[in-house]
């Protein structure tokens, strides 16, 4: 079976560059599939159903926008399987768990995994619509700071090595005549060093330039580049 798409009318606000999010919903059982579809739409979300993980395996593009509500007890690949498929294709698209045979071990490894959330048949609307609304929000903040992070990493790589150089010892708060005597080279040819790898990082201050390395590599030290 293809998949069934149910177009929501766009909402006020939504993205200007036309890449909505959309709500890809994986469960084996047509009618489970068409009534969520059915009342996602109602709250105009754009909404993508499939019958299995293979099958939306097969259209996922990791640059979409939007989250996954997944059932887990399926043939073939089930959803914890596919939740680890999408995390090992490098995917951050949110997963909401939505299931009939859940049970504790189930839920804890699938929290575990990255789950956004865990949520068992029948489910209420409201509990569904807050779950949707707050994976969407995840989604998007996740998309804008890779975003913003693959956007440092090209200006970092318009540096001479030289520039890379002279913008670490800054970072680490040392002063051009520091830099100068550690690197054996002239005052005003650090002066020139940083100025250009400075303008090159689109900074005006140290400050700035902190925050865009600390940004680019949220998990590391922070202190170079």
């Amino acid at each position: 079976m293809n998949a069934l798409a149910y177009e929501a009318r766009k909402p006020e606000g939504a993205e200007a560059g036309g890449m909505r999010p959309v709500v890809y919903v994986v469960d084996d059982d047509a009618l489970v599939r068409t009534a969520m579809a059915r009342l996602l739409s109602t709250a105009d979300y754009s909404v993508c159903q499939f019958e299995s993980a293979e099958s939306f395996l097969r259209q996922h593009d990791n640059k979409a926008h939007g989250c996954v509500i997944l059932d887990i007890a399926m043939p073939g690949l089930d959803g914890l399987a596919l939740q680890d498929a999408l995390a090992d294709g490098g995917s951050c698209m949110p997963v909401i768990f939505l299931t009939g045979r859940a049970d504790v071990p189930m839920c804890a490894r699938a929290m575990k995994s990255g789950a956004f959330d865990f949520l068992t048949k029948p489910v209420d609307e409201t509990v569904l619509f807050s779950a949707v609304a707050r994976a969407l929000e995840r989604d998007a903040a996740l998309r804008t700071g890779r975003a913003q992070r693959e956007a440092t990493e090209l200006r970092f790589s318009t540096l001479t090595p030289r520039e890379r150089e002279v913008l670490t010892h800054v970072i680490a708060g040392r002063l051009n005549k520091q830099i100068a005597a550690d690197l054996g080279t002239a005052e005003k040819t650090v002066k020139v060093h940083r100025a250009r790898g400075m303008e090159k990082m689109h900074v005006r201050s140290v400050a700035e330039l902190v925050r865009i390395v600390e940004r680019a590599h949220p998990q590391g030290s922070g202190t170079s580049l």
